[in-house]
């Protein structure tokens, strides 16, 4: 007969949160609580969709631990129920009744007696969501738009800074998705968020240079401040996502409005993607790119045509520093909702790019104030204009 899994207990509990916030994994807290297996801690991170539920208090009202030690040893010892409870301070009911819930006088054990009041005090606050129908509908729609909960909750903010009924926190939102016990919103809009993952884990990135000689390459050293402090549009930052079977899209970044356009190439060779850089810049208002960071990739080779045909100068970031174009990186991990790593990029046309764009430029940004890339871009060309 399989043996019943014991219950964490509390300090397993706090243990098992403190260490996953650290980004331990499963395996790692497993081994530290004794051998606990990876699936059993995964359910209970899953029953709070990975988010650490809040540090629970005790009332004064209730028994403590120490006290129900205490009536387990007066019980062992022969001592009455009204002893116990002089001893405790406590109402003789009081006693008693914790003594009958757990088993009576021959099976009360004080730790088992603790973890159970534990369990049945819980007391869960009805989610917001729950309460309001129409802000319910919002949040599912803009989900739906690909919107990521951090973005709803700053529009909703901002579009309904005077009505504090349709705000919500961006953490409610993600409780709400990945807790899915509550019935609040379906599962298939987890499918709309950038991360795949069944439950909520800090995020770290490693990035990856690709140092490379570029001849009379211009280091980003040297391009102009304006481009730097952001101060007027204009200034662009590009790279190329691959794809599976040596396929890649390439992707243009203005650093201002964070307003994106994706370039179809057909592979990477340098003269290839010169070409269709240049013809998609052609068709931009014109002055609206004055300069385009890069890394070292060899697809920039012919960096010095790009400038020729177009007027617009090329410079390049530092070898492994990809960090450099933080604008377009940020923004390629945003394009991964809709290109997956392991796609075959081939069969994208250019209208269906210009869509996926499209999608990125109407959707609030944290860094603009949750006001969308187009509207930036619109705003500031208007008023340079």
């Amino acid at each position: 007969m399989a043996r019943a899994r014991r219950r964490l207990t509390i300090q397993e509990s706090r243990e098992l949160w403190r260490r996953w916030k650290q980004g331990q994994t499963l395996a790692q807290i497993g081994a530290a609580l004794g051998g606990r297996a990876k699936s059993s801690l995964f359910t209970v991170l899953q029953k709070s969709g990975g988010v650490a539920p809040p540090q629970r208090t005790r009332s004064s009202r209730h028994l403590s631990a120490q006290e129900r030690e205490e009536i387990s040893r007066g019980l062992v010892a022969g001592e009455s129920v009204r002893w116990i409870a002089r001893q405790l301070g406590r109402s003789p009911s009081t006693i008693s009744r914790e003594i009958a819930r757990n088993g009576g006088a021959q099976q009360y054990r004080a730790a088992a007696a603790d973890q159970r009041a534990w369990r049945e005090a819980e007391r869960p606050k009805p989610c917001v969501l729950a309460n309001n129908e129409r802000l319910r509908s919002v949040v599912a729609q803009r989900l739906q738009h690909d919107w990521s909960p951090q973005q709803i909750a700053g529009w909703l903010k901002v579009i309904h800074h005077n009505e504090p009924a349709m705000q919500i926190s961006h953490e409610t939102i993600y409780r709400s998705l990945f807790i899915q016990a509550r019935g609040l919103l379906k599962k298939e809009l987890l499918g709309h968020l950038r991360s795949a993952r069944a439950i909520r884990r800090g995020k770290t990135t490693t990035f990856k240079g690709h140092p490379r000689g570029l001849v009379d390459a211009i280091s980003i050293r040297e391009r102009p401040a304006e481009a730097e402090d952001r101060a007027v549009p204009g200034h662009w930052e590009g790279d190329l996502i691959a794809g599976s079977r040596n396929t890649h899209i390439a992707t243009l970044v203005e650093r201002r409005s964070r307003y994106v356009v994706l370039v179809r190439v057909a592979n990477r060779e340098s003269a290839t993607v010169v070409e269709a850089l240049t013809q998609q810049v052609q068709r931009l208002p014109e002055g609206l790119m004055a300069t385009l960071t890069w890394d070292q990739g060899k697809e920039m080779a012919a960096h010095k045509r790009f400038t020729i045909a177009t007027d617009v100068k090329v410079y390049f970031c530092d070898p492994r520093s990809p960090w450099q174009r933080g604008s377009n990186e940020n923004t390629n991990g945003l394009l991964r909702q809709y290109f997956p790593k392991g796609t075959d990029l081939s069969g994208f046309t250019q209208e269906q790019l210009d869509a996926v764009a499209d999608r990125l430029n109407t959707r609030p940004r944290k860094t603009l104030g949750y006001r969308t890339p187009a509207d930036k871009l619109a705003e500031t060309v208007a008023t340079t204009g």
